[in-house]
């Protein structure tokens, strides 16, 4: 019963934090770094804290188990932060979390076709509702805001396909190695790409201005305070509780949270006035619905 409990516990943290890091990439992103940057400046605060706080872990992997954590870092860390940075040059951040709720139905996929988990014919028309939802919300974003391009909202979508692949292997090759082992070490590898990077990109340091319209609040507040609460907080931290989640209960249990996520995104683009229209709603029910037919028992 306690193991039941907490691992609800860490689902609804992780949403909250997750939900959360959208509007933070949003905020990076205004304040004038390109998404290379702030895709490497996320990686790089990740890497300093995590061996900073637990360096010492990496001499605790088995040198067989190296290639499953660099492959972990590269599925469930370096693409994604890149391609969601990507991404949110063109999409909301109510968008772009929705468009991760396809993450569960992606991660059942990969599970049935490499792994061997049990594909059910509900599940394939909870895809497909999945589906509609999505080109709905697609649709909706792209009426509203005519002068994007919603193509970059297929970057979100091989997003959750590297999730989706990165929890089945997780389950399978990582079960027993720690969850701070395994993120320090996809870490203390992706410090190296990361550096790399912003050795070609570089960064202007500036102060800028964000106005929350939604709260009738001003800040000043540098780009990089953003990206370093995204890094330590929202990637660090929370990516050590997914692991433990992820182990402590099933892939497609710890995938859920992306069904949460959208919620707490959804709120913050309403108190930073992003905007979210009916149409984008709409989606995003039939999107939720589509997981719940696939995920009912």
């Amino acid at each position: 019963m306690r193991e039941k409990n907490s691992k609800w516990i860490i689902l609804l943290v992780l949403a909250i934090v997750w939900g959360s890091s959208f509007i933070l990439m949003k905020n990076g992103l205004d304040g004038g770094m390109n998404p290379y940057q702030l895709g490497a400046y996320r990686i790089l605060f990740t890497s300093v804290f995590l061996l900073f706080i637990a360096g010492k872990e990496l001499f605790k992997i088995e040198k067989k188990k190296m290639k499953y954590i660099i492959i972990a870092g590269l599925l469930g860390n370096f693409f994604p932060i890149f391609l969601f940075a990507l991404a949110q040059t063109q999409i909301s951040s109510s968008i772009s979390s929705t468009l991760n709720s396809f993450t569960p139905l992606n991660t059942l996929i990969i599970g049935s076709v490499f792994f061997g988990l049990t594909f059910k014919k509900k599940q394939i028309y909870g895809l497909l509702i999945g589906i509609i939802g999505c080109l709905i919300l697609v649709y909706a974003g792209a009426s509203g805001n005519p002068s994007k391009n919603y193509w970059f909202a297929l970057l979100v979508i091989i997003a959750s396909w590297c999730y989706a692949a990165n929890i089945n292997m997780v389950k399978k090759y990582l079960f027993d190695v720690s969850p701070i082992g395994i993120t320090v070490g996809n870490f203390a590898f992706l410090l190296f790409p990361a550096l790399l990077i912003l050795s070609f990109t570089g960064i202007d340091f500036h102060i800028i201005q964000n106005t929350a319209e939604g709260i009738g609040m001003t800040t000043f507040v540098h780009p990089l305070i953003y990206v370093a609460i995204l890094g330590i907080v929202g990637t660090g931290l929370a990516n050590i509780y997914f692991y433990k989640l992820i182990q402590m209960s099933s892939p497609i249990f710890a995938s859920n949270v992306t069904y949460l996520i959208p919620v707490v995104a959804t709120i913050w683009s309403i108190i930073f006035n992003e905007g979210v229209t009916l149409l984008q709603v709409l989606g995003t029910i039939i999107i939720l619905f589509g997981v719940y037919i696939t995920n009912r028992k």
